[in-house]
């Protein structure tokens, strides 16, 4: 009879140890999935947001927020998926939003989108481009991109003559801050690769 109790209190004993350790390795994977889940979100933080603005010839204004999106359409001339709005845009102009593949599966307005009509701001790191009247405007601060949105001009700029990729005006937005530290190098670096290969 003793046997039979201690036997049977040994398998309680295992039996509470078997659930400790179950219990131990379901926090370990729920710890392992929140540190992913944690790294995931700060790696989408980090992303760069971006919008890309062509005012087109044929009166239309494309508006994109992916940099790959953009070059495709800077050598095509078309964007495959789109979101249109006639007569929408500034001076009655037909507004294209430019969809990626990812956009399309989630429907509704994409992020360039949003930013566009002032219901996203972007936060972070940005990189922006006007591209009108044969000009590129190059943006690496969001503020300084919504202000030549609203006011249709850049106070303060850094020109490249003839550095575009087919020998288009480059001109970069500065700001009383930026324009104290010269030529600003990293938006020159970024234009340059957005456009690499372009020529």
């Amino acid at each position: 009879m003793q046997n039979q109790y201690l036997r049977v209190s040994a398998l309680i004993v295992a039996m509470g140890l078997s659930g400790v350790m179950a219990g131990c390795a379901t926090d370990a994977s729920k710890s392992a999935d929140s540190s992913a889940t944690v790294v995931a979100g700060e790696a989408k933080a980090v992303a760069e947001q971006n919008l890309f603005m062509v005012h087109h010839e044929n009166g239309r204004l494309y508006v994109l927020g992916d940099a790959k999106l953009y070059r495709v359409f800077l050598a095509t001339d078309e964007v495959a998926l789109t979101r249109t709005r006639i007569g929408a845009g500034p001076d009655g102009q037909t507004l294209i939003f430019g969809m990626n593949k990812d956009d399309a599966k989630r429907g509704g307005p994409t992020d360039a989108e949003n930013i566009y009509d002032g219901k996203q701001t972007p936060e972070g790191s940005f990189y922006g481009e006007v591209f009108k009247g044969g000009r590129y405007y190059v943006f690496t601060l969001w503020s300084d991109m919504a202000n030549y949105l609203k006011h249709g001009e850049v106070a303060l700029t850094y020109t490249k003559i003839g550095s575009g990729p087919k020998g288009e005006t480059v001109i970069y937005a500065l700001n009383k801050k930026t324009a104290s530290e010269g030529r600003p190098a990293a938006a020159i670096e970024r234009f340059q690769k957005q456009h690499a290969g372009s020529k």
